[in-house]
């Protein structure tokens, strides 16, 4: 079995679609733990609705590959989804693998985006670190050996206080297990 994180976002319809991918996703994986939702300011879109976002830590025996051009694109497009150029562009869900096992990887899904594991957003933006760091609290960054918490704590550090990511403690995105979250 493999660990994986995936990042889930969502602004469109966020309070319905969240929670959805996260039922999804438990009926695909094995899903271990659910993070904190958090709500962030669409990147360099600010005319944007705010996003939400929250990570899944899940078990599988897919690879990469399998995972992403299986069950998580089979929940996007479920949900409405459609992927074009504007890789900031407003949508009802995105799922990415962020972390799979403690593994450094390039692999090249049916949409034919080149992807990287770990995902380079982890390093970019604190409402990827923040509940990564959650679901993770005593791990490292694959490539650089970072603490994944010192990683989203520096982040964080680096905007300002109005730009940080606000914990959604009334958005509960897995009403199932309570055993299953972080």
């Amino acid at each position: 079995m493999h660990e994986v994180v995936v990042l889930l976002g969502s602004n469109i319809d966020r309070e319905r679609h969240l929670p959805a991918a996260v039922e999804l996703l438990a009926a695909a994986a094995e899903v271990v733990a659910v993070s904190t939702v958090y709500e962030s300011a669409a990147i360099d879109r600010p005319e944007q609705p705010n996003f939400f976002n929250a990570a899944v830590r899940l078990l599988t025996l897919l690879s990469p590959v399998e995972l992403k051009d299986g069950p998580l694109a089979a929940i996007e497009r479920r949900l409405g989804r459609v992927r074009g150029t504007d890789k900031y562009a407003p949508r009802p869900i995105d799922l990415d693998i962020v972390l799979y096992d403690d593994a450094i990887l390039d692999y090249t899904p049916a949409d034919g985006r080149a992807r990287h594991i770990p995902e380079p957003d982890l390093r970019r933006f604190a409402h990827c670190a923040l509940p990564v760091a959650e679901l993770r609290p005593h791990g490292t960054h694959p490539e650089t050996g970072e603490p994944l918490p010192q990683l989203a704590a520096r982040l964080v550090a680096q905007l300002d206080a109005a730009a940080r990511p606000r914990p959604r403690p009334d958005i509960d995105p897995w009403p199932g297990d309570p055993s299953a979250r972080a």
